[in-house]
Protein backbone atom coordinates (compact mmCIF):
# COMPACT_ATOMS: atom_id res chain seq x y z
CA UNK A 1 0.00 0.00 0.00
CA UNK A 2 2.91 2.89 0.74
CA UNK A 3 4.63 1.50 -2.53
CA UNK A 4 1.06 2.36 -4.21
CA UNK A 5 0.44 5.77 -2.38
CA UNK A 6 4.60 6.94 -3.21
CA UNK A 7 3.93 5.74 -6.81
CA UNK A 8 0.24 8.08 -6.95
CA UNK A 9 2.34 10.91 -5.43
CA UNK A 10 5.04 10.84 -8.05
CA UNK A 11 2.78 10.42 -10.68
CA UNK A 12 0.51 13.39 -9.17
CA UNK A 13 4.20 15.49 -8.33
CA UNK A 14 5.11 14.94 -12.15
CA UNK A 15 1.80 16.04 -13.93
CA UNK A 16 1.79 19.19 -11.69
CA UNK A 17 5.65 20.14 -13.17
CA UNK A 18 4.73 18.58 -16.62
CA UNK A 19 1.69 21.31 -16.29
CA UNK A 20 3.74 24.31 -15.20
CA UNK A 21 6.28 23.63 -17.61
CA UNK A 22 3.89 23.61 -20.63
CA UNK A 23 2.64 26.90 -19.80
CA UNK A 24 5.77 28.25 -18.67
CA UNK A 25 6.76 27.02 -22.87
CA UNK A 26 3.37 28.26 -24.35
CA UNK A 27 3.83 31.35 -22.71
CA UNK A 28 7.19 32.12 -23.63
CA UNK A 29 6.16 30.87 -27.17
CA UNK A 30 3.17 33.54 -27.37
CA UNK A 31 5.55 36.22 -26.21
CA UNK A 32 8.09 35.31 -29.11
CA UNK A 33 5.52 35.35 -31.69
CA UNK A 34 3.57 38.54 -30.68
CA UNK A 35 7.38 40.34 -30.29
CA UNK A 36 8.43 39.06 -33.90
CA UNK A 37 5.05 39.84 -35.42
CA UNK A 38 5.34 43.56 -33.95
CA UNK A 39 8.94 43.89 -33.43
CA UNK A 40 8.25 45.26 -30.35
CA UNK A 41 9.45 43.34 -26.77
CA UNK A 42 6.34 41.67 -25.39
CA UNK A 43 5.97 40.10 -21.60
CA UNK A 44 3.06 37.97 -20.54
CA UNK A 45 2.46 37.64 -16.28
CA UNK A 46 0.33 34.53 -15.76
CA UNK A 47 -0.78 31.60 -18.29
CA UNK A 48 -2.72 29.14 -18.00
CA UNK A 49 -4.03 26.03 -20.38
CA UNK A 50 -7.35 23.72 -19.61
CA UNK A 51 -7.26 20.95 -22.14
CA UNK A 52 -10.46 19.46 -20.58
CA UNK A 53 -12.34 22.78 -20.80
CA UNK A 54 -10.42 24.34 -23.96
CA UNK A 55 -9.25 27.41 -22.65
CA UNK A 56 -6.84 29.44 -22.01
CA UNK A 57 -6.38 32.70 -19.53
CA UNK A 58 -3.49 35.09 -20.04
CA UNK A 59 -3.22 37.94 -17.14
CA UNK A 60 -0.67 41.33 -17.47
CA UNK A 61 0.07 41.30 -20.71
CA UNK A 62 2.49 44.15 -21.48
CA UNK A 63 3.73 45.15 -25.10
CA UNK A 64 5.97 48.00 -24.56
CA UNK A 65 7.78 50.46 -27.45
CA UNK A 66 10.08 49.19 -30.16
CA UNK A 67 13.58 50.36 -30.64
CA UNK A 68 14.05 53.98 -30.80
CA UNK A 69 11.34 54.94 -28.39
CA UNK A 70 10.98 55.11 -24.83
CA UNK A 71 10.26 52.16 -23.10
CA UNK A 72 6.44 53.29 -22.26
CA UNK A 73 3.81 50.80 -22.36
CA UNK A 74 2.08 50.19 -26.16
CA UNK A 75 -0.57 47.60 -25.40
CA UNK A 76 -1.26 47.20 -21.58
CA UNK A 77 -4.15 43.62 -21.39
CA UNK A 78 -4.80 43.06 -18.20
CA UNK A 79 -7.15 39.78 -18.74
CA UNK A 80 -7.40 37.57 -22.09
CA UNK A 81 -9.69 34.93 -22.11
CA UNK A 82 -9.72 32.04 -25.31
CA UNK A 83 -12.23 29.21 -26.20
CA UNK A 84 -10.56 26.83 -28.50
CA UNK A 85 -11.52 24.01 -30.49
CA UNK A 86 -9.26 20.51 -29.44
CA UNK A 87 -10.35 18.64 -32.41
CA UNK A 88 -8.95 21.01 -34.85
CA UNK A 89 -6.03 21.28 -33.15
CA UNK A 90 -5.59 17.42 -33.48
CA UNK A 91 -6.26 18.10 -37.45
CA UNK A 92 -3.44 20.56 -36.94
CA UNK A 93 -5.40 23.70 -37.41
CA UNK A 94 -5.53 26.99 -34.52
CA UNK A 95 -9.08 27.37 -34.55
CA UNK A 96 -10.12 29.90 -31.35
CA UNK A 97 -13.83 30.00 -31.04
CA UNK A 98 -13.53 33.31 -28.98
CA UNK A 99 -11.04 35.82 -27.71
CA UNK A 100 -12.23 38.58 -25.03
CA UNK A 101 -9.43 41.06 -24.61
CA UNK A 102 -10.09 43.36 -21.46
CA UNK A 103 -7.61 46.36 -23.12
CA UNK A 104 -6.70 48.77 -20.59
CA UNK A 105 -4.56 50.87 -22.43
CA UNK A 106 -2.92 51.33 -25.75
CA UNK A 107 0.40 54.04 -25.57
CA UNK A 108 0.64 56.47 -28.43
CA UNK A 109 4.73 57.73 -28.66
CA UNK A 110 5.97 60.19 -30.42
CA UNK A 111 10.06 60.25 -30.13
CA UNK A 112 12.33 63.31 -30.48
CA UNK A 113 12.79 62.64 -34.19
CA UNK A 114 8.85 63.30 -34.56
CA UNK A 115 8.20 59.31 -35.42
CA UNK A 116 5.76 57.44 -33.99
CA UNK A 117 5.28 53.87 -31.89
CA UNK A 118 2.52 52.70 -34.12
CA UNK A 119 3.88 52.81 -37.22
CA UNK A 120 6.83 51.92 -36.44
CA UNK A 121 6.33 48.74 -35.69
CA UNK A 122 7.30 45.56 -38.06
CA UNK A 123 3.62 44.91 -39.48
CA UNK A 124 3.29 48.38 -40.75
CA UNK A 125 6.47 48.32 -42.09
CA UNK A 126 5.53 44.33 -43.44
CA UNK A 127 2.39 46.20 -45.13
CA UNK A 128 4.77 48.19 -47.34
CA UNK A 129 6.65 45.72 -48.20
CA UNK A 130 3.56 43.53 -49.54
CA UNK A 131 4.11 41.23 -46.40
CA UNK A 132 0.36 41.41 -45.21
CA UNK A 133 -0.80 40.40 -48.99
CA UNK A 134 1.55 37.91 -49.16
CA UNK A 135 -0.01 36.06 -46.27
CA UNK A 136 -3.00 35.52 -47.34
CA UNK A 137 -1.45 33.34 -50.00
CA UNK A 138 0.83 31.11 -47.89
CA UNK A 139 1.09 26.97 -48.76
CA UNK A 140 -1.52 25.04 -47.23
CA UNK A 141 1.09 23.12 -45.44
CA UNK A 142 1.58 26.11 -42.75
CA UNK A 143 -0.56 26.16 -39.78
CA UNK A 144 -3.76 27.48 -40.42
CA UNK A 145 -5.21 29.83 -37.69
CA UNK A 146 -9.26 30.73 -37.04
CA UNK A 147 -10.82 33.35 -34.78
CA UNK A 148 -14.03 33.33 -34.87
CA UNK A 149 -14.67 36.04 -32.56
CA UNK A 150 -12.63 39.00 -30.28
CA UNK A 151 -14.32 40.72 -28.29
CA UNK A 152 -12.47 44.04 -27.38
CA UNK A 153 -13.13 46.12 -24.68
CA UNK A 154 -11.58 49.02 -25.25
CA UNK A 155 -10.26 51.55 -22.25
CA UNK A 156 -8.09 54.73 -23.01
CA UNK A 157 -5.06 55.93 -25.25
CA UNK A 158 -2.43 57.47 -23.67
CA UNK A 159 -0.57 59.81 -26.38
CA UNK A 160 3.10 61.35 -25.11
CA UNK A 161 4.78 63.44 -27.36
CA UNK A 162 8.87 63.67 -26.39
CA UNK A 163 9.33 65.75 -29.87
CA UNK A 164 8.67 69.08 -27.42
CA UNK A 165 11.36 70.95 -25.71
CA UNK A 166 11.20 69.41 -21.87
CA UNK A 167 9.07 66.94 -20.50
CA UNK A 168 6.97 65.12 -22.83
CA UNK A 169 3.13 66.19 -23.67
CA UNK A 170 0.86 63.96 -22.39
CA UNK A 171 -2.98 63.29 -23.38
CA UNK A 172 -5.34 61.05 -22.75
CA UNK A 173 -8.58 59.56 -24.61
CA UNK A 174 -10.79 58.19 -22.35
CA UNK A 175 -12.52 55.83 -25.05
CA UNK A 176 -14.46 53.07 -22.63
CA UNK A 177 -16.09 51.41 -25.58
CA UNK A 178 -17.03 47.56 -26.10
CA UNK A 179 -16.61 46.15 -30.31
CA UNK A 180 -16.83 42.82 -31.49
CA UNK A 181 -15.32 41.60 -34.74
CA UNK A 182 -15.04 38.33 -36.82
CA UNK A 183 -13.63 35.85 -39.14
CA UNK A 184 -9.62 36.88 -38.33
CA UNK A 185 -7.57 34.54 -40.21
CA UNK A 186 -3.42 35.61 -39.37
CA UNK A 187 -2.17 36.89 -36.13
CA UNK A 188 -0.93 40.06 -37.98
CA UNK A 189 -4.53 40.87 -38.40
CA UNK A 190 -5.32 40.27 -34.74
CA UNK A 191 -2.71 42.73 -33.80
CA UNK A 192 -3.44 45.13 -36.37
CA UNK A 193 -7.20 45.40 -35.00
CA UNK A 194 -5.41 45.02 -31.21
CA UNK A 195 -3.39 48.24 -31.86
CA UNK A 196 -5.58 50.47 -34.83
CA UNK A 197 -9.50 50.21 -33.54
CA UNK A 198 -8.82 52.25 -29.99
CA UNK A 199 -6.87 54.59 -31.83
CA UNK A 200 -9.88 54.91 -34.52
CA UNK A 201 -12.14 54.91 -31.65
CA UNK A 202 -10.48 58.06 -30.15
CA UNK A 203 -10.99 60.01 -33.15
CA UNK A 204 -6.97 60.05 -33.86
CA UNK A 205 -6.13 60.37 -37.77
CA UNK A 206 -3.32 59.60 -40.47
CA UNK A 207 -1.48 57.06 -38.87
CA UNK A 208 0.27 54.46 -41.06
CA UNK A 209 -0.72 51.60 -39.42
CA UNK A 210 -4.58 52.26 -40.31
CA UNK A 211 -3.34 50.79 -43.53
CA UNK A 212 -2.21 48.05 -42.34
CA UNK A 213 -5.98 47.37 -40.43
CA UNK A 214 -7.31 47.54 -43.61
CA UNK A 215 -5.33 44.91 -45.19
CA UNK A 216 -6.90 43.17 -42.48
CA UNK A 217 -10.19 42.42 -43.72
CA UNK A 218 -11.88 41.73 -40.27
CA UNK A 219 -15.81 42.46 -39.98
CA UNK A 220 -16.41 44.44 -37.12
CA UNK A 221 -20.27 43.83 -35.49
CA UNK A 222 -22.05 46.56 -34.81
CA UNK A 223 -22.50 48.25 -31.63
CA UNK A 224 -23.38 51.47 -30.04
CA UNK A 225 -20.33 53.31 -28.92
CA UNK A 226 -20.60 55.36 -25.75
CA UNK A 227 -17.39 57.84 -24.76
CA UNK A 228 -17.69 58.21 -21.42
CA UNK A 229 -16.20 61.85 -21.91
CA UNK A 230 -17.79 62.84 -24.84
CA UNK A 231 -19.39 66.84 -24.60
CA UNK A 232 -17.74 67.05 -21.41
CA UNK A 233 -14.66 69.35 -20.55
CA UNK A 234 -13.49 67.88 -17.01
CA UNK A 235 -12.52 64.80 -15.14
CA UNK A 236 -12.19 63.61 -11.79
CA UNK A 237 -10.11 60.92 -9.33
CA UNK A 238 -10.41 60.73 -6.07
CA UNK A 239 -7.07 59.92 -4.19
CA UNK A 240 -6.21 59.07 -0.73
CA UNK A 241 -3.95 61.71 0.30
CA UNK A 242 -4.58 65.10 2.40
CA UNK A 243 -5.35 68.53 0.13
CA UNK A 244 -2.47 70.01 0.79
CA UNK A 245 -0.15 67.20 -0.85
CA UNK A 246 -3.42 66.95 -3.17
CA UNK A 247 -2.46 70.67 -3.96
CA UNK A 248 1.02 70.20 -4.03
CA UNK A 249 1.12 67.81 -6.30
CA UNK A 250 -1.18 69.39 -8.68
CA UNK A 251 1.09 72.71 -8.78
CA UNK A 252 3.58 70.78 -9.37
CA UNK A 253 2.35 68.84 -12.35
CA UNK A 254 0.64 71.65 -14.05
CA UNK A 255 4.37 73.59 -13.62
CA UNK A 256 5.83 70.56 -15.28
CA UNK A 257 3.14 70.17 -18.33
CA UNK A 258 2.66 74.37 -19.14
CA UNK A 259 2.59 77.50 -17.43
CA UNK A 260 0.40 78.00 -14.48
CA UNK A 261 -1.53 81.69 -14.90
CA UNK A 262 -3.13 81.71 -11.31
CA UNK A 263 -3.02 79.87 -7.93
CA UNK A 264 -5.05 80.08 -5.14
CA UNK A 265 -4.21 77.57 -2.57
CA UNK A 266 -6.41 78.35 0.23
CA UNK A 267 -9.31 78.00 -2.08
CA UNK A 268 -7.85 74.62 -3.41
CA UNK A 269 -7.66 76.53 -6.92
CA UNK A 270 -5.15 76.56 -10.18
CA UNK A 271 -5.41 78.43 -13.20
CA UNK A 272 -2.96 77.29 -15.63
CA UNK A 273 -2.65 76.69 -19.54
CA UNK A 274 -1.81 73.47 -20.63
CA UNK A 275 -1.04 72.21 -24.59
CA UNK A 276 -2.64 75.42 -25.71
CA UNK A 277 -5.61 74.85 -23.73
CA UNK A 278 -7.08 76.68 -20.38
CA UNK A 279 -6.74 74.34 -17.08
CA UNK A 280 -8.31 74.57 -14.26
CA UNK A 281 -8.15 72.31 -10.94
CA UNK A 282 -10.09 71.93 -8.17
CA UNK A 283 -10.01 70.18 -4.73
CA UNK A 284 -12.87 69.05 -2.78
CA UNK A 285 -11.54 67.72 0.72
CA UNK A 286 -13.54 64.52 1.26
CA UNK A 287 -12.53 63.68 4.64
CA UNK A 288 -8.83 64.49 6.51
CA UNK A 289 -7.08 61.61 4.51
CA UNK A 290 -8.75 61.81 1.46
CA UNK A 291 -9.42 64.49 -1.44
CA UNK A 292 -11.44 64.75 -4.58
CA UNK A 293 -9.62 66.48 -7.76
CA UNK A 294 -11.58 67.66 -10.89
CA UNK A 295 -9.78 69.20 -13.86
CA UNK A 296 -11.32 70.94 -16.64
CA UNK A 297 -9.71 71.96 -19.97
CA UNK A 298 -11.13 74.12 -22.96
CA UNK A 299 -9.20 75.28 -26.38
CA UNK A 300 -11.29 78.40 -28.37
CA UNK A 301 -14.06 77.61 -26.21
CA UNK A 302 -14.03 73.82 -27.07
CA UNK A 303 -13.99 71.65 -24.84
CA UNK A 304 -10.72 69.15 -24.55
CA UNK A 305 -10.70 66.08 -22.04
CA UNK A 306 -8.12 64.78 -23.30
CA UNK A 307 -5.66 67.36 -21.54
CA UNK A 308 -7.70 67.03 -18.72
CA UNK A 309 -7.50 63.29 -18.56
CA UNK A 310 -3.74 63.66 -18.75
CA UNK A 311 -2.90 66.10 -16.59
CA UNK A 312 -4.74 63.74 -13.98
CA UNK A 313 -3.04 60.93 -15.57
CA UNK A 314 0.21 62.53 -14.68
CA UNK A 315 -1.22 63.42 -10.95
CA UNK A 316 -2.12 59.74 -10.27
CA UNK A 317 1.22 58.68 -10.88
CA UNK A 318 3.02 60.78 -8.77
CA UNK A 319 0.09 59.88 -5.91
CA UNK A 320 0.62 56.17 -6.36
Amino acid sequence: MWKKNKILALIVVFLFAFCIARDIFIKSLIGSVAGSVTGAPTRIGGFSLSVIRQTVEMTDFKMYNPHGFPRDILVDIPKISISWNLGALLKGKIHLKEIDFELKEVGMTENEEGKLNVDSLKITEDKKAGTLEKEATKPAKELAIQIDLVNLAIGRIVSKDYSVKGPPAIKVYEVNLKKSYKNITSVQQLVALIISEPLKAAGIRGLKVYAASMLAGVAAMPVAAVFTFAGKDYTQASFDVTTDKAYNTGLEVLKQMGAVRRENKTGGVISAEVSGAKVTFRLKKLNDASTEITISARKLGLPKPEVASGVIYQITDRLK
